[in-house]
């Protein structure tokens, strides 16, 4: 009986420039190297690493698309270490949603599905200074109640985010970022939209009224309250925000 043959697979081995940006990445990503700092010269690299200065830019470039270094060309050029940044992933993600044809209505679900998991986390675990922070935000955004644009643009998304921060999941609070960039784009096109609405002050002091009493059922620790009832609230969001339905991503986005 003849022996089965077995499958193969073709390995990848990875190109030298890819094997070079891995490394200065773990770098940065540990803290070895900080943001700001410079790289060492392109001589010294090519030294340390043992490959050709195309190699090297090639890495360089890789990083560069990744916005975790920025490169100077000219005589006084060189790299300089970044901070990651959460709207590279969000482009990147923003794109694959727009060939996908997904709806607002998707992203606002998606937005929910996240914020509510957070809110029944932090509602059971909520410390002293997490509701110092949920103070503070409710009190910038009664400061607003009288200038709905600056409500909706700087505080209300910021308030959302705070939510994610302080529940703790690091995970979570990148995909929020990832989402909030989409739903970001369509409140400032909603705005632009209804500017002059005469109704704009009394729909921010309800979402004002909102967030206060979804603080004091974090501040009782009743998660399930807490659950339900932003669960509720971010539905209603969703239906004002989106009159049409099949509003796409591609209609918010560049």
């Amino acid at each position: 009986m003849s022996a089965m043959p077995l499958s193969t697979s073709v390995v990848r081995v990875p190109k030298a420039g890819e094997m070079v940006a891995a490394q200065l990445r773990r770098q940065i990503v540990t803290g070895e190297l900080r943001e700001g700092d410079a790289l060492p010269s392109e001589t010294e690299l090519m030294e340390r690493f043992g490959v050709s200065r195309p190699t090297l830019r090639e890495a360089f470039r890789i990083l560069e698309s990744e916005q975790v270094i920025q490169v100077r060309r000219g005589a006084r050029g060189g790299g300089r270490v970044m901070m990651p940044d959460v709207s590279a992933a969000a482009r990147y993600a923003g794109t694959l949603l727009q060939y996908r044809k997904a709806t607002l209505a998707d992203v606002h679900e998606a937005r929910a599905n996240l914020e509510v998991a957070a809110v029944a986390t932090l509602a059971r675990k909520r410390t002293a200074a997490d509701l110092r922070a949920l103070d503070d935000m409710l009190a910038k955004g009664e400061a607003l109640l009288s200038d709905p644009p600056a409500f909706g643009k700087g505080y209300d998304l910021e308030f959302h985010r705070t939510l994610m921060q302080l529940a703790g999941n690091q995970t979570m609070i990148v995909l929020l970022d990832i989402v909030s960039t989409i739903i970001e784009s369509h409140v400032e096109n909603f705005l632009r939209e209804h500017r002059g609405d005469t109704g704009a002050e009394s729909k921010a002091a309800a979402a004002h009224r909102a967030h206060v009493k979804l603080v004091q059922l974090i501040r009782d620790k009743d998660a399930v309250k807490a659950e339900t009832f932003w669960r509720k609230h971010l539905a209603q969001v969703k239906n004002f925000m989106i009159e049409d339905p099949e509003e796409s991503v591609l209609d918010v986005l560049p």
